[in-house]
C-alpha cells in the first residue's frame, strides 16, 4: 500500500460494517423464482486491487458492507406484520416513487396487507400529535409517482423516541421505513435503540433521501440525478440571459448545504458555466486571486459569464450573528446567491464596468419535481432492498448503494460525517477543465 493510504485503510478496517438483527429468522421466504442472497455475502468497501492486495501481508480483513437482497429465511411472519412508512425533512424528487415501491413490494412480494403511512414526519408516530396515519395499498399509491413531493407530507424537528416507539407498538407496527437524510436517520438510529431497549422487536430501516447526495458510506442517494437534470434548463436560461446583454451575468444558486455535488454535476451536464463555486473549495472575493477580479477578466475577454454557486459555498463571509437553526437543529446558511449578486454589482460599479446581472434560484422548483428516468428505477431498487432487509429482521440500517451494488449500511456509519466533494478527485478536476475558471483566477 502507498504510505498516504495506510492510515485511511487501517481506519476503515477497524469500522463495524455489521448489521443488527432482531433474532434468528424462523420463517421461509414467500418469494419464488428469485436469486436469494447469502447472509455472508459482502460488497468490498475498497475497489482498487492495489489496496486489497496490500491488506493481505498485514493480515487485515478487507472491510465490506452486508450485501442487500432477499434472504431465504425471514424474521417477520408476513401474515402477522404491519408496516409503517414515514417521510421527514425537505422534499426531494422520488419520495413518492419510494413509497409506491415499498407498498407494492410488501403487498405483492411478501403478502403484507397492513401498511400505514405516517403523516408529517416523526410527529405522526406519536398518537394524538397529528393526523391519523394513511392506510396504504397498491390502489392508493398507483399513480403517486407521477407527482413530486410526498403523499405523506413531511416535517422537521426532534420527537421523543420512546414515545414514538410506544406509538408504533400501540398500532402493532413491527417494521418501519424512515425516508430521509442525516437528521432523519439519526432519529431512526435513536428509535431503533429505544425499541430494542423496550423489547419491542421493531425493524427500523432507512432510505437515503438527500438531494445533496452527501450521506457517508452511500455512493448515491435518490433524487440527486433528477436534480441535476432539472438544473440544466435553468442554467441554459442563465446563459441565454448573459449572452443577451453586454457584459451579461447569469448567476444560478443551487442546492448543496455542505457538499457541492449538485453544482459540480450540473456544471458538467450543461457545459456553459464559466465559474462553479462549492463549499469544499474556499475562495476570496477580492485581492490577487479574488473571484470578483476573475469575473471582471472574464467579462473583459468574453463579455458574458455564467456562475453556478452551491448554497453552502462562501459561508466564511457570514458572521455567526447572521446564522439561525431550523427545527431539526441544522445551521441555516447565509444566502450566498443574494450576497454574491450584491457584491458583484458593487465591485463592477466601482470598477466602472457596465454590466447586467440576472439571478436564478430554482431550489424549491427542483425539489418538488417528480423523479424521472434511471432515478425512478433507482428508487424502486432501493425500496425493494429495504423491504428485503426489514423482513429478514435487520434493523438500525440504511439501504444503500456502493460500487454498483445495493448494500445494507449501519445508520451509525451513514450519519458519522457528511460526504464531501474531493477537490483532487475526478469530478472537481473535470469541472475545472470544462469551466476553465482557473484561467481567469490568477
Amino acid at each position: 500500500m502507498r504510505k498516504d493510504q495506510d492510515q485511511t485503510v487501517r481506519d476503515m478496517c477497524t469500522l463495524d460494517f455489521g448489521i443488527d438483527r432482531l433474532g434468528p429468522a424462523p420463517h421461509p421466504s414467500p418469494l419464488r423464482g428469485v436469486s436469494f442472497v447469502r447472509d455472508a455475502a459482502r460488497v468490498s468497501y475498497f475497489s482498487e486491487l492495489e489496496i486489497l492486495r496490500g491488506l493481505a501481508p498485514e493480515r487485515l480483513a478487507p472491510p465490506g458492507f452486508v450485501a442487500a437482497g432477499p434472504r431465504r429465511r425471514i424474521y417477520h411472519d408476513p401474515a402477522q406484520t404491519r408496516a409503517g412508512i414515514v417521510t421527514c425533512g425537505g422534499l426531494c424528487p422520488g419520495i413518492n416513487d419510494v413509497i409506491k415501491a415499498l407498498v407494492n413490494t410488501l403487498y405483492f412480494a411478501y403478502g403484507v396487507k397492513e401498511i400505514l403511512g405516517y403523516r408529517y414526519g416523526y410527529r405522526g408516530l406519536i398518537p394524538g400529535s397529528g393526523p391519523e396515519p394513511l392506510v396504504l395499498d397498491p390502489d392508493v399509491v398507483d399513480t403517486i409517482h407521477q407527482n413530486g413531493g410526498s403523499i405523506l407530507g413531511s416535517s422537521r424537528g426532534p420527537q421523543d423516541v420512546r414515545e414514538m416507539a410506544r406509538g408504533l407498538a400501540a398500532r402493532g407496527v413491527s417494521v418501519l421505513f424512515a425516508i430521509g437524510g442525516d437528521g432523519t436517520q439519526r432519529g431512526a438510529h435513536a428509535l431503533a435503540g429505544a425499541a430494542r431497549e423496550m423489547g419491542l422487536g421493531i425493524s427500523v430501516v432507512g432510505l437515503p433521501k438527500t438531494i445533496d447526495n452527501d450521506l457517508s458510506f452511500v455512493e448515491r442517494t435518490f433524487g440527486f440525478e433528477t436534480a441535476v437534470y432539472a438544473a440544466a434548463p435553468v442554467i441554459s436560461c442563465a446563459h441565454d440571459e448573459a449572452k443577451g446583454a453586454y457584459n451579461g451575468i447569469g448567476l444560478v444558486r443551487l442546492m448543496g448545504r455542505d457538499s457541492g455535488f449538485i453544482a459540480a454535476s450540473a456544471t458538467l451536464a450543461n457545459s456553459v458555466v464559466n465559474f462553479c463555486l462549492v463549499p469544499e473549495v474556499p475562495f476570496d472575493l477580492e485581492g490577487a486571486r479574488g473571484f470578483l477580479p476573475a469575473l471582471a477578466r472574464r467579462l473583459q475577454e468574453k463579455n458574458h459569464a455564467v456562475i453556478v454557486v452551491a448554497e453552502g459555498a462562501g459561508q466564511e463571509f457570514f458572521t455567526d450573528s447572521m446564522r439561525a437553526v431550523d427545527a431539526s437543529g441544522n445551521v441555516l446558511h447565509g444566502d450566498i446567491g443574494l450576497f454574491l449578486k450584491q457584491r458583484i454589482q458593487e465591485f463592477l460599479v466601482g470598477q466602472g464596468v457596465e454590466h447586467a446581472i440576472k439571478y436564478f434560484d430554482p431550489s424549491y422548483l427542483i425539489r418538488s419535481v417528480p423523479a424521472g428516468g434511471t432515478d425512478a428505477i433507482f428508487c424502486l431498487h432501493l425500496a425493494q432492498n429495504a423491504v428485503h432487509a426489514a423482513m429478514a429482521g435487520m434493523t438500525d440500517m440504511v439501504a444503500g448503494y456502493w460500487h454498483g451494488a445495493f448494500i445494507c449500511v449501519p445508520i451509525e456509519l451513514v450519519v458519522s460525517r457528511r460526504r464531501r466533494l474531493d477537490p483532487a478527485g475526478q469530478l472537481w478536476q473535470s469541472v475545472l477543465g470544462v469551466t476553465r475558471q482557473n484561467e481567469y483566477w490568477s
